[in-house]
């Protein structure tokens, strides 16, 4: 089991993204706005405003997507939805994609055509 977390710096993208999720058979996840740490830190702190460059790249609106994924494989999936959606996400100010192993989970939402409860 593993806890994908996926910051998508393109808003038009989520849509696809989820899309590409609910085609996996992965029916749920949480989405939240984000907002990058060098965009707060030249609008709250003035003397950080010379990271302006750092601004130019990224976007005022991120959504951070949180999905327990039963299947490794299916993560694996997800991972590469993401990448296909979003593209190469080695270029900066485009995203992050991680896992991280899951050991336990409760109140965790079967995925389509899974029986079994966690």
């Amino acid at each position: 089991m593993q806890l994908l977390v996926a910051v998508i710096n393109q808003p038009e993208a989520l849509d696809d993204v989820l899309s590409g999720f609910l085609e996996l058979g992965i029916t749920g996840a949480t989405i939240i706005n984000s907002e990058g740490m060098a965009r707060v830190l030249t609008h709250d702190i003035p003397l950080f405003a010379g990271i302006q460059t750092l601004i130019s790249r990224s976007r005022t609106q991120n959504y951070t997507i949180f999905s327990v994924i039963e299947e490794d494989e299916k993560a694996e999936a997800a991972f590469a939805v993401i990448q296909d959606v979003c593209g190469n996400l080695k270029e900066p100010g485009t995203g992050i994609v991680f896992t991280i192993p899951v050991t336990r989970a409760t109140g965790v939402a079967p995925e389509l055509g899974d029986e079994t409860e966690l």
